[in-house]
């Protein structure tokens, strides 16, 4: 018995310290993180494919001889769509205009009562999601149709970027772009219910986990070139790590509301006394409010952009909405602000908090039971001012980097902002989700000590 414990233990004693090993023993996640990995790896592909009648040399040549003046608004929606509306590709739009309509709804719903009640009768969930479709569709034609006229704008400097007429053009792309839109949201919601995670959060991490390597590859250069000062990016590359020190810290915290409940009977049992609490997390809504905000100026940004060739005022509006603008910093963190509360007020409503507590038979220490609302309002306002202050200073990083240092747009994107929120919440998530799946197997989680909270974007 003693040889056979000595034999089998050690095995056992591997298994269970190495969680990475563990991943891909389970077939249930072996299976999901497989199918997102494929599904990835196809919205990469996608990124790559030009829609048909542009000429990639042409355009190749174009963006090459912009990189060293740059253009701070395509690098921006380049950024968040990964490198592909650079390339002119079928997912040139990303998974924003999802995003932008998805933020639409939510307002809709607060604003007529008549579609909230829709919502919540039997199915109408998904006539709501219905609806969403419909109108992403909407919101792609009338970006698409902005990108039909960006491509005539290039078209009058670059001779042979159209390889067809400008009429045909138009109709091809809008149909293009929008396929590749809603394919990336069909690519998105099988993620979610066959992979690990939330779909449409991981296309957008990564999207911009595909520009490391190049704007790593960018820094060096200009290091190299004497372009940069080595001490500057020593000093940023410090500050980097304590923002994501930071940011993990902020999104793991959490203050615990503690819950009484009195003894009760059900049928003919007696159920005791439970002490529990309510997790209110120091930023209840995560990184939403940051990407709400960036969909909310994308939208109108994009536009602007690409038609301000042909319209003057237009120009005028892109102008003034430059990312690294001081209006668009300033419209940046009032959006961050109003949707923390938004947010939070629609998924931690204090009434119905309240409501279920007394139903219950819980109660609050200290606090009388028809007061109990005005006190979880209150705890959550002095928790979400703080959140949201701290979700926009980190968002407007970017642009102070890129001031005080003289960074490549590129790279500041990537050493704070929207970027980094994205990528540290979308990773505690995931990693959250493989550990519930790893214990419920009966293996170690992923982290020794404590335990991963994530959340889904």
């Amino acid at each position: 018995m003693i040889r056979r414990l000595k034999k089998h233990g050690p095995k056992k004693g591997i298994r269970m310290a190495n969680p990475i090993i563990s991943i891909f023993r389970v077939k249930e996640l072996r299976e999901r993180i497989l199918f997102t990995a494929a599904m990835l790896v196809v919205f990469r592909i996608g990124a790559v494919f030009p829609i048909p009648g542009i000429n990639v040399r042409e355009l190749s040549a174009y963006f090459l001889s912009q990189a060293n003046t740059g253009n701070p608004i395509v690098d921006y929606l380049d950024f968040f769509a990964g490198g592909a509306f650079s390339n002119f590709s079928v997912f040139m739009l990303g998974i924003m205009p999802y995003i932008s309509m998805s933020i639409i709804m939510q307002l809709l719903l607060i604003v007529f009562p008549a579609l909230k009640k829709i919502s919540q009768e039997d199915g109408g969930r998904k006539k709501i999601q219905k609806w969403q479709r419909y109108g992403t569709v909407v919101v792609c034609l009338i970006q698409s149709f902005a990108v039909t006229q960006y491509a005539q704008s290039i078209s009058r400097s670059v001779d042979n970027l159209l390889s067809i007429g400008m009429g045909p053009f138009t109709v091809i792309a809008m149909l293009t772009v929008t396929t590749g839109t809603m394919f990336l949201m069909w690519i998105g919601e099988q993620i979610t219910k066959r992979g690990v995670g939330n779909g449409i959060s991981l296309l957008i991490f990564a999207g911009i986990v595909a520009r490391l390597p190049q704007a790593v590859w960018e820094l060096g250069s200009r290091v190299r070139d004497g372009q940069l000062n080595l001490v500057f990016v020593i000093v940023v590359m410090v500050m980097f790590v304590a923002v994501v020190a930071l940011v993990v810290f902020e999104q793991q915290g959490q203050r615990k509301i503690p819950v009484n409940y009195a003894k009760r009977v059900v049928g003919r049992r007696m159920y005791g006394a439970q002490n529990t609490y309510i997790p209110f997390k120091i930023n209840p809504s995560g990184v939403i409010p940051v990407i709400f905000a960036s969909s909310i100026l994308t939208f109108p940004l994009q536009i602007a952009s690409t038609v301000g060739g042909n319209v003057a005022w237009m120009a005028r509006v892109a102008q003034m909405l430059s990312p690294m603008g001081t209006l668009y910093n300033i419209l940046y963190v009032l959006l961050i602000i109003f949707f923390a509360y938004f947010y939070t007020q629609v998924t931690l409503n204090p009434i119905e908090i309240a409501k279920q507590i007394r139903e219950n038979g819980g109660s609050i220490p200290g606090i009388r039971t028809e007061r109990i609302e005005e006190y979880l309002t209150r705890i959550l306002n002095r928790i979400v001012l703080p959140g949201a202050i701290y979700l926009a200073f980190i968002a407007i990083i970017p642009s102070i980097i890129q001031w005080a240092f003289k960074f490549p747009t590129s790279i500041s994107y990537l050493l704070g902002g929207t970027s980094l929120l994205i990528m540290v919440g979308v990773d505690l998530d995931t990693m959250s989700q493989i550990e519930g799946l790893l214990k419920m197997h009966h293996h170690e989680g992923l982290t020794k000590k404590g335990r991963l909270r994530g959340r889904n974007l």
